[in-house]
């Protein structure tokens, strides 16, 4: 690994000398049955017996960020694995070959830093605006070539070209069902409080449920049942109930929200971030606080600006619609709580209130 200006990412002082005794000037050696090889001068990597971190390899690849920039292209880097987003015309008949040319100077720029692009695992997505458009892009690259998929897989959740998340339930109701289905055939020999463990505490269930639910906000009932199911059959399996047996008495003892509640607490959650300011950029950009134009009542109440319409398709699902709606639903008290600790207990009491209260709240889920 070579000694980049670290002093160009605010890393200076004894930071600085810190990364710069650690990184030049090492050598290594291999042992073999007891025999050890002569000292060679380390140019590239970190020691033997060493790991370049995270940490490391995130400040590594920090110019790569310039490159992709300089193509049009917006990005995110999750350590190894890096997305690029571009935004482009139905029309456009330049993006096959645009997006090429932002892979090879990629890839060349890997090269020169001693990493490696993996075309066999790069994939593509493309969402169109209406579903009546297609678009006819393919990408030819070192005899590899790459064709749009229908659903990508970004850090676990399945994202299909319509964005109905279809496929990433179903694949999330698959999972939970192996569970429950497995710790059924000795729940007989356990107790409760162990049954509930094993579905909470070792995360086969509720965790996955709720990994990045916030992007199914928005989604209809009958998209999320699935889900709900599967909340219910582990909801029974605790309590060691028949299949049809009712859920509710069952949700109100463990005090677990349905489904679509969890979904709008997590929403609400990120919403609470934003407006105390310790959300990531990318959601300062779509959710935003409600400024009126002139002096009223509710200047300061902590709202969030509804956005106008710009089409009628779609509009009232979209994240920026959605949670502005539901966070300025919330009783003024709530949305001033002075941590998110206590924003999330109140909330939780508040949506399992109106749950609770709601005539088809048993029917909803005792499916």
């Amino acid at each position: 690994m070579p000694v980049m200006p670290l002093s160009n990412i605010g890393i200076t002082g004894i930071a600085h000398c810190w990364f710069k005794s650690y990184l030049p000037g090492r050598s290594f050696e291999v042992s073999w049955q007891r025999k050890l090889s002569s000292t060679h001068t380390l140019s590239t990597g970190v020691p033997q017996g060493s790991v370049l971190g995270p940490l490391l390899f995130a400040i590594y690849t920090t110019l790569l960020g310039r490159v992709i920039r300089s193509h049009g292209f917006s990005y995110h880097c999750y350590v190894d694995d890096t997305q690029l987003y571009l935004s482009f015309r139905p029309d456009d008949t330049t993006v096959s070959a645009h997006i090429s040319a932002c892979l090879s100077t990629l890839s060349a720029w890997m090269k020169e830093h001693h990493l490696q692009l993996n075309l066999s695992k790069t994939e593509l997505l493309v969402i169109p605006t209406q579903e009546s458009i297609h678009h006819d892009i393919s990408l030819n690259m070192d005899t590899v070539t790459i064709a749009p998929n229908k659903v990508a897989k970004n850090l676990g959740i399945m994202i299909d070209d319509r964005l109905s998340f279809s496929d990433h339930i179903a694949s999330v109701a698959r999972l939970c069902h192996y569970a429950p289905y497995n710790i059924r055939k000795i729940r007989p020999y356990l107790t409760q409080y162990a049954a509930q463990l094993l579905l909470l505490v070792q995360a086969m269930v509720i965790s996955r449920l709720d990994y990045c639910n916030a992007l199914l906000v928005g989604l209809p009932a009958c998209a999320i049942k699935p889900l709900q199911m599967v909340q219910n059959a582990a909801a029974r399996l605790v309590f060691n109930q028949p299949k049809r047996s009712h859920v509710t008495p069952l949700f109100i003892n463990l005090h677990w929200l349905p489904v679509s509640d969890r979904i709008q607490h997590k929403a609400l959650t990120l919403a609470y971030k934003v407006t105390s300011g310790s959300a990531p950029t990318y959601l300062n950009a779509i959710l935003n606080a409600y400024i009126p134009s002139r002096t009223l009542q509710s200047s300061n109440t902590n709202r969030l600006a509804v956005p106008s319409p710009k089409t009628k398709r779609g509009h009232s699902k979209l994240f920026s619609v959605v949670v502005p709606q539901l966070w300025n639903n919330l009783p003024v008290h709530t949305r001033a709580a002075i941590s998110l600790s206590t924003f999330k207990k109140l909330v939780k009491t508040l949506l399992f209130r109106d749950c609770l209260t709601k005539p088809n709240f048993t029917n909803h889920l005792s499916t």
